[in-house]
């Protein structure tokens, strides 16, 4: 079973290609080939390279998951609760922050596999029920590092490490660490999908669930192992999150799912299910990421930015049919 046919490759290289192309024309003075630019870019676009990995292999099954934002906003609420104000260490803050969103998708992948909820109106309610749950544990207040006292003053924390660790940069500045995190992110899903068995029942679940099930596939663990993973790579988005902003905020994430949407259909993996590939996402990561850049460096508002990136996911949508 083909995983990628050549056309939506050569689609989503065009389509990059044509990105860079704008780019180099409207330049913003130059600013454009300056590797500062593209190092921000991947920098801005990485946690939602993360959380398009999970939305990648959800697609795949022919779902779809529209709480993948509230799951990274519950899951940095959690993890700055658990390492700023708690004082947790960072084995201890990352585990349950990453067992917090495996939970939270595996509920979804249930809901959807055993009472055959349609995704949306299941991933739907994990949307609100995780954002409510963001609120609820953060008192509705960002989680920083000052700590309100009885009295209502502040004490101020340190940052705890495992910030610095995230957020920073190496190889003398020039490679975030939230960017390894992703491409090593997407090298995982890579392998998972094209070199293990699950991955293949993952496609097979996506291009014909019913004959998936005639041929053995156990289509329910194969969709909720999928969900699963999707909550989980959610939880290390929110990890990196709040290491960058230095607070988890029951806010963030807030249409991260319309984003990470995008950079799989934009990549060519097709909403049908069955077909796509996680390197085609990488390929939708760096062309959403690029138009953004290019946009902001030539300070276009950020409506013009949301109606173009809708324009667009329309465009690639209706160029799959053609597949």
């Amino acid at each position: 079973m083909a995983s990628v046919s050549k056309h939506p490759v050569i689609r989503a290289l065009f389509s990059l290609a044509l990105v860079m192309a704008v780019g180099a024309v409207f330049n913003a003075d130059g600013a454009f080939f300056q590797w500062d630019t593209h190092r921000d870019m991947l920098r801005q676009v990485s946690v939602f390279g993360i959380l398009a990995c999970g939305m990648t292999m959800v697609i795949i099954t022919g779902g779809i998951d529209l709480s993948v934002g509230s799951i990274l906003g519950v899951s940095a609420v959690v993890f700055s609760l658990l390492s700023v104000h708690m004082g947790q260490p960072d084995v201890v803050a990352i585990g349950v922050t990453l067992l917090l969103g495996l939970a939270c998708g595996v509920a979804s992948g249930a809901v959807i596999a055993r009472f055959r909820v349609q995704p949306f109106i299941a991933t739907l309610a994990m949307m609100v029920f995780a954002r409510g749950l963001a609120k609820l544990l953060s008192g509705g207040q960002k989680i920083s590092t000052a700590l309100q006292q009885s009295d209502g003053s502040y004490q101020y924390v340190d940052v705890p490490r495992i910030f610095d660790i995230i957020g920073t940069r190496i190889a003398g500045e020039n490679v975030a660490v939230v960017t390894i995190i992703m491409l090593a992110s997407m090298a995982f899903c890579g392998i998972l999908l094209s070199r293990t068995p699950w991955g293949r029942q993952l496609f097979a679940v996506g291009g014909n669930e019913e004959a998936a099930r005639y041929s053995g596939i156990p289509v329910a663990a194969t969709k909720v192992l999928a969900y699963g993973l999707c909550g989980l790579f959610c939880a290390v988005a929110g990890i990196c999150q709040a290491a960058q902003e230095l607070q988890g905020d029951p806010e963030a994430g807030s249409t991260y799912e319309l984003s990470a949407i995008a950079m799989v259909v934009i990549g060519g993996t097709t909403l049908q299910g069955g077909r796509g590939s996680i390197w085609l996402t990488l390929l939708g990561v760096l062309i959403v990421g690029n138009l953004e850049k290019i946009l902001s460096i030539n300070a276009v508002g950020e409506e013009t930015r949301l109606m173009l990136t809708g324009v667009i996911i329309l465009g690639a949508v209706l160029l799959q049919r053609g597949d």
